[in-house]
């Protein structure tokens, strides 16, 4: 028995949920040691939350801001890519088109102070995330000029 579709012979948005969510959980699958722990730091989130999101038993969407970065830290192949934004398409089609120019991303590593306590680390690299996360939606593509 295939997926249930609707009237147009799309994927229902729940069956397009779950279609994403088990492309990304074998994306992950399929990448080198640490890159859950990589997603969850350039996301500013702990590991249960990349689990979660990337389970196809919870029914919750990955939230639309998180998608570039899924993308560009999980290094998704063309094929995977266009395969995974065509099934978020069909989840949150009356959202947006997602424009491919302005969700290129790239990873770097920064030496930060210790701070001497973990809960004052955690902090302080959560503020970092959200200070580029909040930079980012300053610049728009071809903005350089």
């Amino acid at each position: 028995m295939g997926a249930p579709k609707s009237g147009n012979g799309a994927m229902s948005p729940e069956d397009a949920i779950v279609a994403y969510k088990r492309l990304l959980q074998t994306v992950l699958n399929q990448r080198p040691s640490g890159t859950r722990q990589r997603l969850a730091d350039a996301l500013g989130k702990n590991r249960s939350f990349i689990t979660q999101m990337t389970s196809p038993t919870y029914p919750t969407p990955i939230p639309h801001r998180h998608v570039g970065t899924v993308l560009a830290v999980c290094h998704f192949t063309p094929e995977e890519r266009d395969a995974f934004m065509d099934a978020y398409r069909q989840a949150h089609r009356r959202h947006f088109e997602i424009d491919r120019a302005s969700h290129k991303a790239r990873h770097i590593n920064v030496i930060v102070p210790d701070l001497g306590d973990e809960k004052r680390n955690t902090a302080f690299d959560k503020a970092i995330i959200e200070f580029i996360q909040k930079m980012s939606g300053f610049i728009e593509p071809g903005g350089d000029d």
